[in-house]
């Protein structure tokens, strides 16, 4: 709002103390609130304004406010309102600011200014749709106000972008091409994901500053989430063309070819980058990682991260390159070169356990299981009070049903973190799957002592207290966990099979093994538990339709081929069951209770 007294104050302040007569010759026709609070006024009045005036040009605001209000007594002029309502505005006053601007617009509803002041108050109060209110008005009056335009779109970007980028595109229709406009809209079409509008902005910016190699990368980079990756490519080659050294369009062309999954013609891309000595490190050592960690999904790609990696090699000792070298000789199943880089590893960062995790967390969230167990069997030896790193190997060697190993890491972990879920839950089933259950119990329940809501905890725990036939608890531990998830598909079928085992609720087990199968319809243990209730409740053609297609889908299950005999012997077929129960004695040597169904042919 200071552009509103620009002309007019300093004229006052140059001409010291020259007459009131020369002060009005000399701004005759500059400011227009000077002509209207002057127009049929005393001098008095006249000279309580301009000595208010002074004091606002020395930011002495409350003193001009009270000059203002004086010259109010003998001329309240719509003016003096609009000024003393500026001062206040100055003053961070705002309801006052608000009462005095809206009193100069009741007397002079036609005064762009006092409706510009009057929107940056509501502006400032966060009042934002008045403000806008204000803006369209001024609009109305001047369709050619380009800064009533611009204020309108900067309040609209927040909650009503379109309409904000209708405002900017009238702005570049009266102006034309203007950069903070155009550059305005990019970002507005790019937030709302319209990246042809996004591309559509920066050609325009372009037209201004044809050779800016910042806006071709951008413009490349909105063609790429436009999935117009020709177009992109182009733009980029063009910025190559223009500067052969540019690493950055190295990397965004490498990028789009990854966007297009492409990643071996990426490849060629980083390649480049990896020669230039000033390329950083951490660019490189990101490109190297990233390829590694795609090669999870396409195992073609071992061969490019360990180029990039071993390219590494040649012209540093870091600890980063010997690490991810490692795991690629254990991809590779060269465990003698695996362990030797990760002695390396360590001998160079022997303080350094992250990486370690690291590597480790990958292979395990990459169902990995064994590499991920070779990995912090390395660690442990350098990090045996590491929590994390004893969580990890125990875990990856529980996943494997390698439960008897990966107890002392569990155990080592909930000594190190009493109070981690992951650690205790995992700890309270490697110990369950040992049939140590007691224990398993006791650690169980101190992790539902720290989530008690927790579902899965609760399956793991009603499962053990059905393999213990402690009935009660069992059944209330399921309908504890039904009541915090209703639709928990897990606890409806192990509900419902503990039922079913104990010949007991069969109607309400049916009906919770329906509700699991409606789920997840392909999974063969829910199969098996739906057949078996029909088989209790003696419909043997329903049991064998559905653990039939348990067997389709899994036939490596002792139990379930043993439920397929079981349904075969009561439908008659004597011969086909005892065929089906010698598979599942293949399964489970031990099974004393099949081989006597098999020697005495009958159940």
């Amino acid at each position: 709002m200071l552009k509103i007294f620009a002309i007019f104050i300093p004229a006052l302040i140059l001409i010291g103390c020259a007459s009131h007569k020369e002060t009005i010759k000399v701004n005759n026709n500059r400011n227009h609130i000077l002509d209207d609070v002057i127009s049929d006024s005393s001098n008095k009045s006249l000279d309580l304004f301009i000595d208010g005036s002074i004091d606002e040009a020395k930011g002495n605001y409350i003193s001009a406010i009270n000059h203002y209000h004086e010259v109010l007594k003998l001329d309240p002029k719509p003016g003096v309102y609009y000024a003393i309502a500026k001062d206040y505005f100055y003053l961070n006053k705002l309801s006052q600011a608000l009462q005095y601007s809206k009193k100069s617009i009741e007397l002079d509803s036609n005064n762009v200014e006092y409706y510009d002041l009057l929107s940056e108050i509501y502006s400032n109060a966060n009042q934002y749709d008045s403000a806008a209110t204000v803006l369209n008005k001024m609009i109305s009056m001047d369709s050619t106000n380009i800064n009533a335009y611009y204020r309108l779109a900067r309040i609209y970007e927040t909650n009503k972008p379109t309409k904000a980028i209708d405002i900017y595109n009238n702005i570049t229709s009266i102006i034309g091409p203007d950069w903070n406009v155009l550059m305005h809209v990019s970002q507005l079409q790019a937030s709302l994901g319209n990246f042809d509008g996004a591309a559509n902005a920066i050609q325009k910016l372009l037209t201004i500053d044809p050779g800016n190699a910042g806006l071709q990368k951008l413009l490349a980079e909105y063609y790429q989430q436009a999935k117009k990756y020709d177009k992109a490519l182009k733009v980029i080659d063009d910025v190559l063309a223009a500067n052969p050294d540019d690493l950055d369009a190295y990397e965004r062309k490498a990028q789009i070819y990854l966007s297009q999954n492409k990643w071996e013609l990426a490849a060629k891309e980083y390649s480049y980058i990896m020669k230039q000595p000033k390329a950083s490190f951490d660019l490189k050592i990101r490109i190297g990682a990233s390829y590694f960690e795609q090669s999870f999904k396409d195992s073609t790609l071992i061969p490019i991260a360990k180029k990039f990696f071993l390219t590494l090699d040649k012209d540093t000792t870091f600890w980063q390159i010997k690490m991810y070298l490692g795991a690629i000789a254990i991809d590779e199943k060269n465990d003698s070169a695996a362990i030797d880089y990760f002695k390396d590893a360590t001998q160079l960062a022997s303080w350094n356990v992250e990486a370690w995790v690291r590597l480790g967390g990958l292979y395990f969230d990459n169902k990995k299981y064994d590499d991920a167990a070779k990995v912090m069997k390395e660690a442990i030896k350098s990090f045996p009070e590491d929590f994390r790193v004893n969580l990890i190997l125990g875990l990856a060697l529980a996943q494997n049903n390698n439960n008897l190993e990966a107890k002392p890491y569990l155990k080592k972990a909930v000594e190190l973190n009493p109070n981690d879920i992951t650690a205790l839950s995992a700890y309270g089933f490697t110990l369950s799957q040992l049939k140590e259950n007691a224990e398993a119990i006791e650690y169980l329940k101190k992790a539902l002592v720290i989530s008690p809501n927790d579902v899965n905890l609760l399956g793991t725990l009603g499962l053990i207290y059905d393999g213990e036939k402690r009935w009660s608890e069992c059944d209330s531990v399921y309908e504890k966990a039904l009541s915090i998830d209703s639709t928990s598909d897990l606890i409806f079928n192990n509900y419902a099979y503990s039922l079913s085992e104990r010949g007991i609720k069969l109607d309400l087990a049916l009906k919770m093994a329906q509700k699991a199968i409606e789920s997840k319809p392909n999974t063969p243990s829910y199969l098996d538990t739906i057949g078996w209730i029909y088989f209790k409740l003696g419909n043997y053609k329903e049991a064998k339709n559905y653990i039939e297609q348990a067997v389709k889908l899994d036939s490596s299950k002792p139990d379930v081929l043993e439920h397929l005999g079981d349904v075969e012997f009561k439908m008659g077929n004597k011969n086909i069951a005892k065929e089906v129960w010698q598979k599942a004695l293949n399964l489970d040597k031990n099974n004393n209770a099949l081989k006597q169904k098999i020697e005495k042919g009958e159940i």
